[in-house]
């Protein structure tokens, strides 16, 4: 019940209850990306949804806007390529707050794996292809268990776990986690590598 009504439900209100209480900052965020760099104040890039369908998602630029290749190691600290005001939208997770739009329209979820892009579905078993059987989401069981710090297989073990067994507490749990990590950072909270 929970995961075929409520969940749709909770996703919609709360996206557009952010999405106005939020409007200042995201105007005052786009002024500051603009000001930072030349290029779009959005980032935009196809990733996978639920059940391998494709779709178009929103972040907040925190990069140069120049061609690069996509890698597989992840991109913490000051980085090369991440502009000046775009490694503190990583570090406090502002340059996600344009997926509450992604979430909002129905292509993701407050709560769920993470969008992969479709070149990671090469390296994935069938076993964890199931992680597709849902929505993805903004934040997810991996993205409070280490996120970057892991390695990939970890990070899709616990999106299996999280897709076996999906309830409204453990949504609301992983939801509150996420706040502290905003706060105090994503290695604070690593289970293990």
């Amino acid at each position: 019940m929970y995961v075929n009504y409520f969940k749709r439900i909770i996703d919609i209100t709360v996206s557009i209850i952010l999405l106005i209480l939020l409007f200042p900052i995201i105007t005052i965020v786009s002024v500051i990306i603009k000001l930072d760099s030349s290029g779009p104040i959005l980032f935009k890039q196809k990733r996978v949804g639920k059940l391998l369908n494709m779709f178009v998602i929103y972040k907040f630029r925190t990069m140069y806007d120049e061609q690069r290749n996509v890698g597989n190691e992840p991109l913490i600290g000051k980085a090369e390529g991440v502009t000046n005001i775009g490694y503190y939208l990583r570090r406090f997770k502002i340059d996600e707050i344009p997926q509450l739009w992604n979430v909002f329209i129905g292509d993701m979820s407050l709560v769920g794996p993470r969008p992969s892009i479709k070149e990671q579905l090469v390296n994935m078993t069938d076993q964890e292809i199931k992680r597709y059987d849902v929505r993805p989401g903004i934040t997810g069981l991996s993205q409070i268990s280490g996120n970057i710090h892991l390695s990939w297989k970890k990070r899709y073990m616990y999106d299996i776990e999280y897709t076996s067994n999906i309830t409204f507490m453990k949504d609301m749990l992983i939801l509150l986690k996420t706040i502290l990590i905003i706060f105090y950072g994503e290695d604070k909270f690593i289970k293990y590598k």
